[in-house]
């Protein structure tokens, strides 16, 4: 495997979930927003990678982070071709920062396969919206009704959600919407989003220590989770049958 991704401690407990979710049977992944290749620094070791990333700063360090192992293309994910099809298709805090989310998952579906799923991830609880969203870009937060919504308008049907990230994401979201409300971005809606993918990246020397740090939480957000308390959702679908 690769040199350790320098994931943030929100990324880690993210990753804990989403590694669980993965499909065992894809081959192939479309990673729309890779960002700066942190995560697909992972599946680029597990699939035939393909991540598409529109802001040029992300995109130049994700394709240097991910190499030979996979394709990284600076563009938006409406340049793709038709037909490029994958076994899977991911998009991780990525569909709250577009304004028409389910227009946006259903030109997703597009690029599957028959018998293709949905991997995404979105930040959880409308009622918890704050500075933090703001700074980084969102236009919302999703409840799990949302979530099923989004997917049924969009011709998907859930085969299954993790909630994961309290204890610890709490504190951090509490922290940063206090830090963002002294301290408020003068950039733009477009500028925040283009930007959040490696806002709060830590250095790539510090990726032992973010993983270190989250490690315990990883293993305590698990139960938590499953009483419906945290502070994000991975959700798994696929095609409806016929679609």
């Amino acid at each position: 495997m690769s040199d350790l991704p320098p994931l943030t401690v929100s990324g880690w407990l993210r990753w804990d979930v989403v590694e669980r979710l993965l499909p065992r049977s894809a081959r192939s992944v479309l990673d729309i927003g890779a960002g700066q290749g942190t995560v697909g620094s992972f599946m680029a070791d597990r699939y035939e990678y393909v991540g598409v990333e529109p802001d040029p700063t992300s995109f130049a360090q994700a394709r240097q982070r991910i190499g030979s192992r996979g394709t990284v293309l600076n563009c938006a994910i409406e340049a793709l071709e038709p037909n490029h099809e994958f076994d899977l298709v991911c998009a991780f805090e990525v569909l709250e920062h577009l304004e028409d989310d389910v227009g946006a998952l259903r030109a997703w579906t597009e690029h599957l396969r028959p018998g293709g799923c949905v991997l995404v991830s979105v930040p959880l609880d409308r009622r918890r919206f704050g500075a933090e969203d703001v700074r980084v870009g969102h236009f919302r937060r999703y409840d799990l009704e949302d979530v099923g919504e989004l997917f049924q308008q969009a011709s998907l049907e859930q085969l299954t959600h993790v909630i994961y990230g309290s204890p610890l994401g709490n504190l951090r979201e509490r922290i940063q919407n206090v830090v963002f409300t002294v301290r408020p971005s003068r950039e733009s809606l477009c500028e925040r989003t283009a930007e959040s993918g490696r806002l709060l990246e830590p250095p790539a020397w510090a990726a032992v220590a973010t993983r270190a740090v989250a490690l315990p939480f990883r293993y305590l957000q698990r139960p938590l989770g499953a009483r419906g308390i945290g502070t994000g959702v991975v959700a798994l679908a696929r095609l409806r049958n016929g679609q």
